[in-house]
């Protein structure tokens, strides 16, 4: 999924809440707002309600088959 494809929006969070946020996204090595998704994504799965996982974005150098 590249940037351009993702849902932006403003998101208003309680700073002590948010500071929570970024200790745990620094402890997994994420950013703030991955770490949003990820707890976005397990809280609808323990509703029973699956998202697929996003696409990877690509990285490196493209083959030359691709250029």
């Amino acid at each position: 999924m590249t940037a351009a494809a993702k849902k932006a929006f403003a998101l208003r969070l309680d700073p002590a809440l948010y500071a929570a946020i970024e200790r745990m996204a620094a402890a997994e090595l994420r950013s703030a707002n991955a770490e949003i998704e990820v707890l976005l994504r397990e809280a609808l799965a323990r509703r029973g309600m699956t998202v697929k996982p996003p696409v990877p974005a690509r990285r490196g150098r493209p083959s030359k088959e691709e250029s």
